[in-house]
C-alpha cells in the first residue's frame, strides 16, 4: 500500500535465522529424508521467506481496513514475535475495531486454504519436491497464524476481537479493555508457567520461547490498558485547555552562558522557544546544550545550537491533547510550540498532559 513503510526490527533477522536453521536441520530432514543439504537449506530459506510474506499479508489486511475506516497507518513493523501495523489512533467504534482485528486472521485463513490447495495440486502434479515442501509449510504457517492470532489475549487479534465484542455489548471501552486485559494476563501467566516448566523438565529452547512470549503478552496487555486509561482521561481535552500561556522566550543572540544562568537555572524548564521580532524562529533545549562543551558557552549563542522553526513539530490550541501526546512520542520531544494564525500562543509539554491525565483519573474514576 502506498504511504505505508515496512520496517524490519533487528530481532526479525534473529528469528528468520533461527527458523531457517531449525527447518534445515530438524523439520525438513524428518519430513523429507535422504535429500541433500542444499535441498534442506534452500527449502528452509524459502519457507522462512513465506513466513515473512505471510505476516506481511496479515498486517496489510489490518492496514487496509484501518485506512478504509479513516485511520492513518504509518508503518508495518516486523519483529521477533511477528508483526504490527502501527495505526495513528484507536478504532472509533466497536464495529470498526472488530473489522480491523478480524481482517488479519481471516486473510491468513484464506491464504492458508489457497496455499493448501496449491500444495495438493503440486503434489498430485508431480512438481519438484522443493516446491511441494515450500507450499506445504506456507499453507501450514498461515493456518497457524490465523489460529494463534485468535487467542483472546493482547497483542493478538483475538484480544481485540474480545474487547470489541464486550465494547459492543456494554458500550464502555474502558470496562471492556479492563476485562480483555484480565483475560490477557491469565494467558500470559499460563504461558510463563508452562515455559518455566519446559525449561526445568523438558526443552529449554521451547520453554524459553514460551516464557518470552508470556512476558510479551503481559507487557502488551498492560500497555493496552494504559493507552485506554490515557484515551479516556484525555477525551475532549484540547491543547488550549492544558498548554502553558505564560511563556519565557529567549532571543537567538543570547549567549549559552546567559541561557544557563538566566533561564535554565532560574525557571527549571527543559526548553525554551526562541523568538526574534515577535516571530518563533526555533526551540532550544537541555539536550541541545549538552551537545556543546562547557568552555564554549561564552562563545556560542542560542542561534548556533537551536532547532530552527522549520524542523519543529507544532500544534494548534484546538488540536486534541491526545494528538499532541502522540506527536511528542513520534518526534521524541518533550514539548511542542502552540501556534495560532502564525503566532506563538503557548507551549505544551509532556508534564502538562501527564498532570491533566492524573487529575482527570483522580476525580472521574
Amino acid at each position: 500500500m502506498r504511504g505505508i513503510q515496512i520496517h524490519l526490527h533487528y530481532s526479525w533477522f534473529i528469528i528468520f535465522t533461527l527458523i531457517t536453521w531449525s527447518l534445515a536441520v530438524g523439520y525438513l530432514p524428518n519430513q523429507y529424508p535422504n535429500q541433500s543439504n542444499a535441498f534442506y537449506w534452500a527449502v528452509g530459506v524459502a519457507a522462512s521467506a513465506s513466513l515473512f510474506l505471510s505476516v506481511l499479508a496479515h498486517e496489510f489486511a489490518h492496514s487496509i481496513v484501518a485506512s478504509r475506516g479513516g485511520l492513518d497507518v504509518r508503518r508495518i513493523t516486523l519483529h521477533f514475535f511477528g508483526g504490527v501495523a502501527e495505526v495513528g489512533a484507536e478504532a472509533r467504534s466497536p464495529d470498526m475495531e472488530l473489522r480491523m482485528a478480524s481482517a488479519g486472521p481471516l486473510s491468513s485463513l484464506a491464504l492458508g486454504l489457497l496455499l493448501a490447495a496449491g500444495w495438493l495440486l503440486a503434489a498430485a502434479g508431480s512438481l519438484p519436491l522443493g516446491v511441494v515442501a515450500a507450499l506445504r509449510y506456507a499453507s501450514y504457517i498461515n493456518l497457524v497464524l490465523a489460529a494463534f492470532n485468535m487467542i483472546p489475549a493482547f497483542p493478538m487479534d483475538g484480544g481485540r476481537v474480545l474487547r470489541a465484542l464486550l465494547w459492543r455489548r456494554w458500550g464502555d471501552l474502558l470496562s471492556s479493555t479492563r476485562t480483555a486485559t484480565r483475560v490477557s494476563q491469565f494467558f500470559s501467566y499460563t504461558l510463563i508457567f508452562f515455559g518455566l516448566g519446559d525449561i526445568m523438565f523438558y526443552s529449554a529452547f521451547n520453554g524459553l520461547w514460551l516464557l518470552m512470549l508470556g512476558i510479551f503478552v503481559k507487557r502488551s496487555a498492560d500497555a493496552s490498558m494504559n493507552a485506554a486509561l490515557i484515551g479516556e482521561a484525555l477525551e475532549g481535552v484540547k491543547v488550549g485547555d492544558v498548554m502553558t500561556e505564560e511563556l519565557h522566550t529567549v532571543e537567538p543572540e543570547l549567549s549559552l552562558q546567559r541561557l544557563v544562568d538566566e533561564f535554565f537555572l532560574r525557571y527549571k524548564h527543559g526548553g525554551f522557544p526562541v523568538v526574534s521580532q515577535g516571530r518563533l524562529v526555533g526551540m532550544v533545549t537541555e539536550h541541545d546544550l549538552r551537545q556543546v562543551r562547557r568552555e564554549q558557552w561564552g562563545e556560542l549563542t542560542v542561534g548556533d545550537i537551536m532547532k530552527p522553526s522549520g524542523e519543529l513539530i507544532t500544534v494548534a490550541p484546538e488540536d486534541t491533547a491526545s494528538d499532541a501526546l502522540l506527536k511528542m512520542s513520534e518526534g521524541e520531544v518533550g514539548r511542542l510550540p502552540v501556534m495560532e494564525g502564525g503566532r506563538l500562543v503557548g507551549i505544551i509539554t509532556r508534564s502538562d498532559i501527564t498532570k491533566a491525565i492524573r487529575i482527570r483519573i483522580q476525580f472521574t474514576s
